[in-house]
């Protein structure tokens, strides 16, 4: 289960925050979420192998000294699970031996941030690991078939045209535009947009992509929105 005020919704990137220490946690969900991140949390190494499979974060903030299992060998294991091999992680550490260092790259760590840290640097830090593993999710224009999804100011235009959409509405379609082409369940939906802690009917999905049809897909203008029967609602895979 996740912690009460985790979001993985709207869209957003999903970071995983992996410390045991209650005051950084917060604080880290503070500049997080500030920043545009969704936040979950895990106090250990074992609740962090459960959330890395259930949530399937974006990026895992991982701290080295973790009671129980290790934050090295989270990352190894990790690094052995098909799903979780190529999720970025950062490193929290207070050990600034190069030998440590040294270890934790071959295991497979993306970056270090070593205690003490400024929040700036560590937000900074996310983004650029960020910015090379997933770019799309970091971009600040999402651009497929004509559309363009301005994350800084919210606005959404087709070919020129502005796009007014409602928030769900907004929320659905950038999700959608950053993994163009694939198919999502109305499940999926659900988790990602509305979020994991709101009971929402499958059916509100529906209602929610024939608004959306309706907003961006003007007279003669072809469908972007694809619908595969029995499994869900995707962007149309021709850019």
């Amino acid at each position: 289960m996740t912690r009460d005020g985790e979001t993985g919704r709207h869209g957003l990137p999903l970071v995983l925050v992996v410390e045991d220490e209650e005051a950084l946690v917060q604080l880290l969900r503070y500049n997080l979420e500030k920043a545009g991140f969704a936040v979950c949390e895990a106090r250990d190494g074992d609740e962090a192998l459960v959330l890395a499979t259930e949530r399937k974060p974006d990026l895992v903030l991982l701290d080295w000294m973790l009671p129980g299992t290790s934050g090295i060998e989270v990352c190894r294991q990790l690094r052995r699970l098909a799903d979780q091999r190529t999720v970025p992680i950062v490193m929290l550490t207070a050990r600034g031996e190069e030998a440590d260092r040294i270890r934790g790259l071959d295991m497979g760590v993306d970056d270090y941030v070593a205690k003490p840290f400024s929040m700036s640097e560590l937000v900074a830090r996310v983004r650029a690991v960020l910015r090379r593993a997933r770019p799309q999710l970091v971009a600040e224009l999402l651009q497929h078939g004509g559309l363009v999804m301005d994350l800084a100011t919210h606005r959404v235009s087709r070919d020129g045209r502005d796009v007014h959409l409602g928030p769900t509405e907004y929320r659905l379609l950038r999700h959608l535009m950053q993994n163009p082409g694939r198919i999502y369940s109305r499940e999926q939906l659900l988790d990602a947009v509305w979020g994991h802690d709101v009971t929402v009917e499958l059916r509100t999905v529906d209602v929610h992509v024939r608004r959306l049809r309706k907003a961006i897909n003007g007279p003669g203008e072809r469908d972007l929105v694809r619908t595969v029967r029995s499994a869900g609602y995707g962007l149309d895979e021709r850019s």
